[in-house]
């Protein structure tokens, strides 16, 4: 049965372009209707449509890019790398028709990786509406500045007030991210939860907490910041704080479905990123 595509082509990794037209020739070969969604930079307005299935075409970033936009529609995700080794696009230009006929036929199934929904309260009315797949960071926009944030479990479990150069809130998916260079923990991919992880706090005794995706994290910019208090999705998409704006993290009632050729691939690749000693092809 023909299926409706799109390719979402970041054209700042080498070949990329290249390669998408490979791609297409391929799947219209197989008649598959495709659409070309390239862009260099910060994207343009996506294309308006109704998709069985997105390949992404870069590095991680253009996975997290895509899982935002199409999540919350329940298309599946098929990343194609571009570069190095990633941790969420694994799949590379040699192996994407084999990984994607398997996927055709129902031989492989998409993971579900848990996302998170962020939302921002200024005076009573809620003026962000965002998704991540990665982590929300909440900082100052200049370094070398304690921040101070007031963090509450649903709105009535207080865990204190955190100084620090920042909070990451990241998830399964992103704990291999920005939180694992602050210290946090790596989690199994496929879990549902959060890591909450205070970027150099000024108590010692403020560690990473993982905690159950299912839960609300209610964080509040307290008064007299020295500086611009910033929220970044993703390390893409930032918006300006201001004191006693209110942060609402939780689990998002949608996942991003990722198509991989395997759950070894992840494993591999923290062998080979992180530099784990033993046989990298065990």
């Amino acid at each position: 049965m023909s299926k409706k595509i799109i390719l979402f082509v970041n054209n700042h990794k080498k070949n990329a372009e290249q390669a998408a037209a490979e791609i297409k020739s391929e799947l219209e070969k197989l008649k598959h209707e495709v659409t070309l969604f390239s862009f260099e930079g910060k994207p343009k307005e996506l294309p308006q449509g109704k998709w069985d299935i997105a390949f992404s075409l870069g590095g991680d970033g253009t996975v997290l890019y895509t899982a935002r936009c199409l999540s919350y529609l329940g298309v599946p995700i098929l990343p194609v790398n571009m570069g190095t080794l990633g941790f969420i696009a694994e799949i590379n230009k040699k192996e994407w028709l084999d990984v994607f006929l398997k996927w055709e036929k129902s031989e492989i199934a998409p993971t579900h990786r848990c996302m998170l929904e962020i939302s921002v309260e200024r005076k009573s009315k809620i003026i962000i509406n965002e998704a991540c797949l990665n982590d929300a960071v909440i900082s100052y926009s200049e370094r070398a500045k304690l921040i101070k944030l007031d963090v509450k479990i649903n709105k009535d479990t207080a865990l204190g007030s955190y100084r620090c150069d920042g909070l990451v809130i990241a998830t399964p998916t992103g704990s291999t991210a920005y939180s694992m260079a602050a210290g946090g923990p790596i989690l199994d991919p496929e879990m549902e939860a959060m890591i909450l992880n205070p970027i150099c706090p000024f108590a010692l005794s403020n560690r990473p907490l993982v905690l159950p995706s299912r839960q609300t994290l209610t964080i509040t910019v307290a008064d007299e910041q020295r500086s611009e208090v910033l929220l970044t999705v993703d390390g893409q998409d930032t918006f300006p704080l201001e004191c006693q704006d209110i942060i609402y993290i939780k689990q998002a009632p949608y996942n991003a479905e990722l198509i991989f050729n395997g759950r070894s691939v992840y494993y591999q690749a923290l062998r080979t990123k992180l530099f784990w000693s033993g046989d990298s092809n065990a």
